[in-house]
């Protein structure tokens, strides 16, 4: 299947044009970026693709893949499919939840790269609970805290635009931390959030989401720029035992890094977790991260096989119905029904 990629930023050079190029059944076809200096890295890096300046002249591809700055997301994923290529649209998949619904509602072979969903920690817990380690899961504690008391040239659009721009922390590594959420622990009740701009700037860099779930159980969520002491990245706490996982695995790291799945291994390796009982406390064994499930999950998916999605764009939807809460919520100081 011939690929395009709209899009050679971060997201574009470092996520998806690697793991494509990785996946048997896909080609990538075309690289769209009107910067200069991109088009000429994206030469060098795929030199059997064309490089084009225009989104228009990549919806011929078989899949179309939207890997620009947030808010072009749905137009751009709008378009490509009025021309009938399947698409990835990077996460969010929209600026809000009414425009993604609109976006779903078109019809059409549509999915998002909710990526995080392959992290060697989520696979390690899904494990852990499927095996009944944890026995029931009441609480969910995710974090993606870092220390950037100054913005990075590299993030200059996430930091310089405003949330209804798309940018902030909250629709960024938000989106991830509430998808993990709403798939541990089901749909949401209610949300309450604190979001803050403590650098100044247009762009909200503190938040911190509470998610009362119907299943009875609760999820606190962190994402922040300005987070000097980090915590851990996941405390998972159940009926039998709590699951602790300090940092990410390696696979962000290995790509920026110029490392490549399938070349260079081996992939996804992770920190251990640890399975904590009152003083019992011991390290479990964890699975490899595997970013590139979602890009094999597509090729199953339009290769005819029957499969769903990898990932159901509807969950996006649902994903962002609680960032849209979170953002009311932290407005009035009230807790917002779902």
């Amino acid at each position: 299947m011939r690929v395009a990629i709209i899009g050679y930023g971060l997201a574009g050079a470092v996520f998806h044009a690697p793991l494509v190029a990785a996946t048997d059944g896909l080609e990538l076809e075309t690289i769209v970026t009107s910067n200069p200096e991109r088009q000429e890295q994206a030469r060098r890096d795929h030199t059997h693709a064309r490089v084009v300046e225009r989104a228009e002249d990549a919806f011929d591809a078989d899949l179309v893949v939207v890997a620009t700055p947030n808010h072009t997301h749905a137009p751009l994923a709008r378009d490509a499919l009025h021309a009938g290529a399947a698409v990835v649209v990077d996460k969010p998949l929209a600026l809000s939840a009414a425009e993604a619904r609109e976006l779903v509602a078109l019809g059409g072979r549509l999915t998002v790269f909710q990526n995080r969903r392959w992290d060697s920690d989520q696979l390690t817990l899904r494990r852990l609970v499927r095996d009944g380690r944890l026995g029931e899961v009441f609480r969910y504690e995710s974090r993606f805290e870092r220390w950037r008391p100054e913005p990075k040239a590299e993030h200059a659009w996430r930091e310089t635009r405003t949330p209804a721009e798309g940018g902030g922390v909250l629709l960024d590594l938000g989106s991830h931390l509430v998808d993990e959420a709403l798939g541990l622990l089901g749909p949401a009740e209610s949300v309450y959030a604190e979001i803050d701009a403590r650098r100044g700037g247009p762009a909200d860099d503190d938040a911190f989401v509470a998610i009362r779930h119907w299943s009875g159980g609760y999820s606190h969520l962190r994402t922040s720029a300005v987070t000097a002491a980090p915590g851990p990245r996941l405390r998972v706490l159940g009926s039998e035992a709590a699951f602790v996982v300090d940092g990410l695995d390696r696979q962000e790291a290995d790509l920026r890094a110029g490392l490549r799945p399938g070349r260079d291994e081996p992939w996804g390796t992770g920190p251990p977790g640890r399975l904590v009982r009152g003083d019992e406390d011991r390290s479990v064994e964890s699975e490899r991260g595997d970013w590139p499930a979602f890009y094999r999950g597509v090729e199953r998916w339009l290769g005819g096989s029957g499969q769903p999605p990898p990932v159901d764009p509807n969950d996006a939807v649902r994903v962002l119905e609680i960032i849209d809460a979170a953002r009311v919520s932290a407005s009035s100081g009230s807790r917002i029904a779902i």
